[in-house]
């Protein structure tokens, strides 16, 4: 086939056979207990770029600086920066696995120019808006599934959790007395959170009330604490579906996902006077750069603030 295609091909969509160059990089990823969805990312980025290495007669061991160009410029076309980066990101790990499996000589992405990455600040709900998605979360459905919405939100926000960690507590994790709950995040490392008052009380009334009615569905007994309308555990998938839903019947922004929750979390806590590492300590980060980003969405609240409640930030040039 000839070379100059306009796009890179698509990611085979067969999960049935896996191709010997992508396998054994998966089974690596699945060893470092990553997220599925991650996984799933990492294992499209590289497909495609092995498609694409066959559709032009280039071998992927070592691809030369000018191929590696023309399918970053590729990437640039088909999708936003961020996207690019991510992908970039997959392919350098892909990479350095072979390197030390010793099929590889060098990775041939460490010297390459790459798209600089967009700074962009994360979504981030007012308090608000956060009181409209729980207010929502109990219209239009049964006692249980809105005691376990309630909940689920609850958690998300009061503790700042991902939603993958959301899904995978057990019961046991769970301390309503002392407003902890144990969780387990990226890397497989496991940190207790913190809740309060609201979801303390939330999560007293799903386990008391809510749950057991979920559970008595269940073909299998499961100590998940969050349950789906089966009464099986309740999946990422099925969360997010659930929290998209309620998101939009409460007119909240497109821009929603669960881990707009998480961003919540942690900027309220800095407009609230809270130490940046504390707030590390309590997303679960290890280095305290990723935090820095919040403090970032603080400052352009407070500038709103300042602009609208100063006298002098109020006045337009040339008035007294």
């Amino acid at each position: 086939m000839a070379r100059g295609r306009e796009s890179a091909p698509a990611a085979p969509h067969s999960s049935a056979v896996i191709d010997p160059r992508v396998a054994p990089f998966i089974m690596h990823l699945r060893a470092r207990a990553l997220s599925a969805a991650t996984e799933r990312s990492y294992r499209t980025a590289v497909e495609r770029l092995v498609a694409w290495y066959d559709s032009e007669g280039i071998d992927w061991r070592s691809p030369s600086r000018a191929d590696l160009r023309r399918y970053i410029a590729l990437l640039s076309v088909d999708g936003e920066r961020s996207t690019v980066q991510q992908r970039l990101a997959a392919l350098g790990t892909f990479y350095r696995f072979w390197v030390r499996q010793g099929s590889v000589a060098k990775d041939p992405l460490h010297a390459l120019a790459r798209p600089k990455r967009e700074k962009r600040l994360p979504d981030v709900l007012t308090q608000a808006q956060v009181e409209q998605l729980i207010a929502q979360a109990k219209v239009g459905t049964s006692a249980a599934l809105a005691q376990r919405d309630t909940a689920l939100i609850e958690l998300l926000y009061g503790a700042g959790l991902r939603i993958a960690e959301v899904v995978a507590i057990n019961i046991v994790d769970v301390q309503l007395g002392r407003g902890e709950v144990k969780v387990t995040g990226k890397g497989d490392k496991q940190r207790v959170a913190l809740f309060g008052a609201p979801c303390r009380r939330a999560l007293d009334t799903y386990l008391s009330e809510g749950r057991p009615e979920l559970s008595r569905l269940a073909k299998t007994p499961t100590s998940a604490l969050f349950l789906n309308r089966n009464g099986g555990p309740l999946g990422e998938r099925g969360a997010r579906a659930r929290l998209d839903y309620i998101a939009r019947a409460a007119g909240l922004p497109e821009a929603f996902h669960p881990h707009t929750l998480r961003h919540s979390f942690a900027t309220h806590l800095l407009d609230g006077g809270a130490d940046l590492r504390v707030v590390q300590e309590l997303l679960g980060h290890e280095s305290l750069g990723t935090t820095q980003v919040y403090t970032h969405v603080s400052t352009t609240r407070l500038r709103g603030l300042y602009k609208s409640a100063h006298p002098r930030a109020r006045r337009t040039a040339g008035k007294p």
